[in-house]
């Protein structure tokens, strides 16, 4: 039997830090905690957009709970590589949370300011409890103290892209985990 190709590598990533088979087995063990967290309950997931679009719906179908799903979108980046300060909220929830479970999901936990910020305007809010969690963290670049309560890889300091991670809107629909080639990172 032949060996088995491995899939080709998209020209703009300097190599593959997370294959696509390795996200998913991954997604599903979040998905197995996430049952142990909620049990039967019901939570009120939070997904920050367009980044966690992926995460979140790969998520979403590891779980048989009553599952409500609200989206927020606060920009940080722009076409750029690195934080620009602090972050902005361009559109917030539209679901009550009050007296709910609720579960943030993002894409990436690295500054820590988006979700801190994040988590502290839904705790004014008054749920029931506050769950963060992150396909990727990147606590090499951590300016807040933050913690999410569910990671799905620790990575190091390198920009990446792929699975709803984007350089200027673009690798968002790469199926792997990429770092993307220096000459690439310029809007």
């Amino acid at each position: 039997m032949p060996a088995k190709k491995s899939p080709a590598i998209h020209p703009d990533l300097e190599k593959v830090l997370i294959t696509e088979a390795r996200i998913l087995r991954r997604v599903k063990g979040l998905g197995r905690e996430l049952k142990r967290i909620y049990g039967d309950q019901e939570f009120t997931v939070v997904s920050v957009m367009n980044g966690a679009i992926l995460f979140t719906a790969d998520l979403l179908r590891q779980v048989d709970n009553p599952v409500r799903l609200d989206c927020i979108r606060i920009s940080s980046y722009g076409a750029m590589t690195e934080s620009q300060g602090i972050p902005k909220l361009i559109h917030g929830l539209t679901l009550d949370v009050s007296g709910r479970h609720v579960l943030i999901v993002d894409d990436i936990l690295d500054t820590g300011k988006t979700l801190s910020l994040l988590a502290s305007m839904i705790r004014g809010m008054q749920p029931r409890s506050v769950r963060v969690c992150v396909l990727l963290d990147k606590k090499g670049r951590r300016q807040v103290p933050f913690e999410a309560d569910l990671v799905g890889f620790q990575i190091p300091d390198k920009f990446v892209v792929g699975y709803g991670l984007d350089f200027a809107e673009r690798y968002r629909n790469l199926t792997s985990i990429g770092v993307l080639k220096p000459e690439r990172q310029q809007a």
